[in-house]
């Protein structure tokens, strides 16, 4: 919708005074010398550093972002909207800290949307620079996908100007002025979902100033299994950031007012990391809990961190059970003493702390972290309860792809490249060019993907969820269980994944989710088809 209520498709001429390519090329210039082939641990990675006071661990209360009312609803549909926005919040103690948020705070506001519900969510945006939102982990439409180029210009207009400056035409985008509707069908199984920018070569900065939020998928079949509840069931968001003497967010962009050149300097073309860890946006927190169950919904909202949890109580591992993954629940709960999380990733858990005493501490320590990023929150043992909810044997009825059913096997592999002339980060050796598909595959058909990578690289496909059938020729992970629609695989992986692309013909993305890596072309198009795979 425009800003006086009419849709008004736009004549696209975005993005990319040439397309990418001379632009990622001056943002990943200076970190070619970084670029040798190795384990690329977040540990040993350059990272920011903050130059404001930082809070002690643990003194701040964890805070959960609000839920967000419907506007209105009907015989069939819930109707949210939302005000993208300039704001100043406190992160840190005694600072203001400018950010980019969903109605002005960071996470931005939790949606929940009824399975059985059509879910309608209106965007208008007030920052000065054009948006996209993706509904990451959403089955739905192109149109409503968020695709990279899908602009929704800020109200007022100005896009010609601005297009102007950001060159290329995308003739098949999908643009606004002002405010536009996201259209959610109902359908989707229960589960985490978030919601985030997604504009092409900018998506890195775009969340990184605070646009990201959480979107949760509910049904009546899994509120009946008696899992934890209400205070109970804690959405989780883990993002680092790093922050100047002012208290601002850091941020090494090549072009901070994001209008024309993407990308980031030096060594950060490898993914930014902070120094610090937040938790719904608070720095190292503690939160009081009853000797009880808990369901934690674990997403991992950074730009480039990979985070290994370890729950520690008295130097002893708390165990965590996993009943669902990024698409939902699993068939069934299974036990784990640590839990790998990278960009995009979402793990729901349940943490019991019931053989615990009042008094006792849980700490989540994060073992893939240095300094200060070894910490992640704590959590403080402050009631003794009675706890009715349970984790049942049996969580969902679970379809198993069957790979003998596949009617092609597909290549992706994701690496260092040409891109423009200069090393940036490539899929099958192409930069990113949102006019040009990498596939076409055929809804409804079963194909096995294989994907491979020279570094970390934390995958993610659009519209459906898959299966991860094997990792580097033997049989997965057990957190590899469930739907999924981001693998995490480390330098030189390779993965096999099944999946099954439904319902909806366009174009979509799959791409890498460090998001300096996204932003510098590692991203390729694929049209979904109802005729014959090509």
């Amino acid at each position: 919708m425009s800003v006086d209520g009419s849709a008004k498709p736009l004549n696209p001429k975005l993005s990319r005074r040439t397309l990418f390519r001379a632009a990622a090329a001056l943002g990943v210039a200076g970190a070619a010398g970084a670029w040798q082939l190795s384990v690329d641990s977040p540990a040993d990675r350059l990272h920011l550093t903050s130059r404001a006071r930082l809070p002690e661990p643990f003194t701040l209360p964890l805070t959960v972002p609000p839920v967000l009312a419907p506007e209105r609803r009907d015989d069939t549909t819930d109707y949210y909207r939302l005000v993208q926005r300039a704001s100043n919040i406190t992160v840190l103690p005694g600072y203001s800290t400018p950010i980019w948020g969903y109605n002005g705070i960071f996470p931005g506001p939790t949606i929940v949307s009824n399975r059985a519900r059509r879910t309608v969510v209106t965007h208008r945006n007030e920052l000065p620079v054009p948006v996209v939102v993706h509904l990451h982990g959403g089955h739905v439409p192109e149109e409503s996908d968020g695709y990279p180029t899908d602009l929704l210009y800020p109200v007022g207009g100005g896009h010609d100007e601005m297009s102007d400056m950001m060159g290329g035409p995308d003739p098949a985008a999908h643009t606004m002025i002002g405010e536009r509707d996201y259209t959610y069908p109902a359908g989707q199984p229960a589960a985490a979902l978030w919601y985030h920018d997604h504009r092409m070569d900018f998506t890195g900065p775009a969340v990184w100033r605070g646009l990201a939020g959480f979107h949760l998928v509910v049904d009546d079949a899994e509120q009946r299994l008696g899992l934890p509840g209400g205070a109970r069931d804690i959405p989780l968001m883990l993002a680092d950031r790093a922050f100047d003497e002012n208290g601002a967010f850091t941020y090494p962009a090549i072009d901070s007012t994001m209008t024309h050149t993407p990308g980031v300097t030096g060594k950060f073309g490898r993914g930014v990391l902070g120094d610090v860890v937040l938790v719904n946006g608070v720095p190292w927190p503690a939160h009081r809990v009853d000797t009880a169950r808990y369901r934690l919904r674990l997403l991992n909202g950074s730009n480039a961190r990979v985070y290994r949890l370890r729950f520690d109580r008295r130097g002893g591992s708390l165990p965590i059970v996993q009943i669902g993954s990024d698409g939902g629940l699993l068939a069934r709960p299974q036990e784990l003493t640590e839990l790998t999380i990278a960009p995009g990733e979402r793990y729901d858990v349940v943490v019991d702390f019931s053989e615990c005493a009042v008094g006792d501490q849980v700490t989540v320590y994060n073992d893939l972290g240095a300094g200060t990023t070894t910490r992640v929150l704590r959590f403080d043992i402050a009631e003794r309860v009675r706890d009715s909810a349970v984790v049942p044997d049996r969580l969902t009825d679970f379809e198993t792809l069957d790979r003998r059913a596949a009617v092609t096997t597909r290549r992706f592999a994701f690496r260092q490249g040409d891109a423009g002339g200069m090393r940036g980060w490539v899929i099958n050796g192409r930069a990113y060019d949102p006019r040009t598909p990498i596939a076409r595959p055929t809804l409804g058909q079963v194909e096995v993907w294989q994907l491979s990578t020279d570094l970390d690289h934390p995958i993610h496909l659009h519209l459906n969820q898959f299966q991860v059938l094997t990792r580097d020729g033997r049989a997965p992970r057990a957190a590899d269980g469930g739907w999924k629609d981001t693998l995490y695989l480390p330098a030189t992986g390779m993965a096999e994944i099944a999946v099954r692309f439904t319902d909806y013909a366009g174009r979509f993305v799959l791409h890498c989710h460090n998001l300096e890596h996204e932003d510098m072309a590692m991203m390729a198009t694929f049209g979904t088809v109802a005729g014959i795979a090509t």
